[in-house]
């Protein structure tokens, strides 16, 4: 199966045939998937997006246009007259390959039957797709940590931070509250409008999210994900609900709770600090009590660790992390994007998507293909769809066995 044909609206038949002889216009292509055809493209200016229209036929002969909820972060159009190309993967998903983009924004995923979309569907109750971008690559697992005020959280992270400072990095937060003096939009928070934050947690682009004395703070899918793209392992500083909100969502994370030896021994730490008044300590403890229940009986935690002594703490949580021992923390390079021309022609093969980049020179043109491995693909909308693996081939070489020419 190749590229996905482009079609006009107009030209829309009273069924779908087999296969698609109609003329292009603009960046618009048509991907059938049962009795649905996905039409995506159209946007030319930098403030919109790639937008996606379902015409479906499953009652009947009539054939209905739908605008589908729209979910994940959304591709920005094509720059320039080529558009892009869309290839059926499967019954579930679309890649969309945007021709003459950067390296990091040229491979998308549209997710038409995922279980994150039927999920959506169910709870929306309406036509639901999704995007998410392509990524090299492997992440790792983000690490969630929890537990009460005075429990050493914070510090077991900055240990953790100081002896691996290029391995983990920290999600930066949202909020609609007003920046304080000093403070850096993108470095210590993002500050937004309360609209926006409303309307991004409406589309589920955000992880978890809460009021706080009438301004919203929450974690970001794509904050989560920067991270990644840097080539770090994220870590989220969050509390029993926010973290029952994050296991609740599509992110595969390692959850961990810190607990106190005691109660007895929480209350002395809070008033060592001597931060709060009386009033406040108590307050801190009766909520300490009821995340302490949460953390130790709910399904939310895979591992609870008790920081009775702190070195001792930080050693068990570096095992479980699988940093013991003589394992030496390199850096990680981040994941590199794909860099594809503007002139291209596609082809897939099982797993493999083949990409002919039109050469001019006939004796260069053997070495001009690239192929998109996606049998080891993970994740996907709302974040990255990372595991992609590409290199480049000459078709005239071993490296070509099995595959049928590009048209």
């Amino acid at each position: 199966m190749g590229e996905a044909p482009a079609f006009i609206v107009d030209d829309l038949p009273t069924g779908f045939p087999s296969g698609f002889d109609f003329k292009s216009k603009g960046c618009t292509t048509a991907t059938v998937i049962g009795n649905k055809a996905y039409l995506i493209g159209g946007g030319h200016d930098e403030s919109s997006t790639v937008g996606v229209q379902i015409f479906d036929q499953t009652r009947g002969e009539l054939i209905c246009r739908v605008n589908p909820t729209v979910l994940g972060t959304q591709p920005k159009p094509c720059k320039g007259p080529k558009g892009h190309s869309a290839v059926l993967l499967n019954e579930n998903r679309i890649l969309i390959i945007k021709k003459g983009s950067t390296p990091d924004d040229c491979i998308w995923f549209l997710e038409v039957d995922t279980q994150y979309v039927r999920e959506q569907r169910k709870i929306l109750g309406t036509e639901v797709v999704a995007w998410s971008k392509g990524a090299r690559g492997d992440a790792e697992k983000p690490i969630v940590i929890s537990g009460p005020s005075g429990v050493g959280k914070g510090t077991l992270i900055s240990m953790l931070m100081k002896e691996f400072p290029s391995m983990f990095g920290f999600s930066v937060s949202h909020t609609t509250r007003a920046p304080r003096v000093m403070e850096k939009d993108g470095v210590h928070y993002h500050f937004t409008e309360r609209s926006a934050m409303e309307r991004e947690i409406k589309d589920g682009k955000f992880l978890e999210f809460a009021s706080v004395h009438g301004n919203l703070y929450g974690t970001s899918v794509e904050a989560v994900e920067v991270v990644a793209d840097a080539g770090k392992r994220c870590i989220l500083d969050i509390d029993v609900q926010g973290a029952r909100s994050v296991r609740a969502s599509s992110l595969d994370a390692i959850f961990i709770f810190v607990c106190p030896p005691s109660m007895e021994e929480l209350e002395k730490r809070l008033r060592a600090r001597g931060t709060e008044t009386e009033e406040q300590i108590l307050k801190r403890l009766r909520n300490a009590q009821a995340e302490i229940e949460q953390g130790q009986s709910s399904a939310i935690f895979d591992y609870i660790l008790y920081n009775d002594h702190l070195e001792e703490c930080h050693e068990n949580l570096k095992k479980l992390l699988g940093l013991d021992g003589n394992v030496t923390a390199s850096p990680k390079s981040s994941p590199k994007g794909v860099e594809l021309p503007m002139d291209l022609s596609i082809s897939k093969i099982d797993q493999k998507v083949i990409i002919k980049c039109e050469s001019p020179e006939p004796e260069t043109a053997s070495k001009n293909l690239i192929v998109l491995d996606l049998s080891s693909l993970k994740g996907g909308a709302p974040g990255r769809t990372r595991g992609l693996d590409v290199y480049a081939i000459d078709s005239f070489s071993d490296g070509l066995s099995g595959f049928n020419q590009p048209t």
